[in-house]
């Protein structure tokens, strides 16, 4: 980006109120995730041929499922027993 522009994004901002500034955030966060996302999966494409040469059978669509529900859920358990820690140590 170059100076212009973001001169001009910031003299935008600055003049929004606070609820607004806090979309604009929302927004920003928003589109890098997609962009995140978007390159994850352009990584798992980039691998489908070499699982398929390796004679990696597909997985369905109930087996992926169930892989996601499983990791979803270990995410969880993890973001969970590291809030605890935080609060230990705060003596929350």
């Amino acid at each position: 980006m170059n100076m212009t522009v973001e001169q001009n994004l910031i003299s935008k901002i600055k003049a929004l109120s606070p609820q607004q500034v806090a979309e604009v955030e929302d927004f920003v966060e928003f589109l890098a995730a997609k962009s995140r996302k978007r390159a994850a999966f352009d990584r798992l494409l980039a691998i489908a041929p070499a699982l398929e040469a390796a004679g990696v059978e597909p997985m369905t669509e109930d087996e992926i499922a169930t892989e996601v529900k499983a990791a979803r859920a270990e995410r969880s358990a993890r973001n969970q027993s590291g809030q605890q820690v935080g609060k230990d140590a705060v003596g929350g």
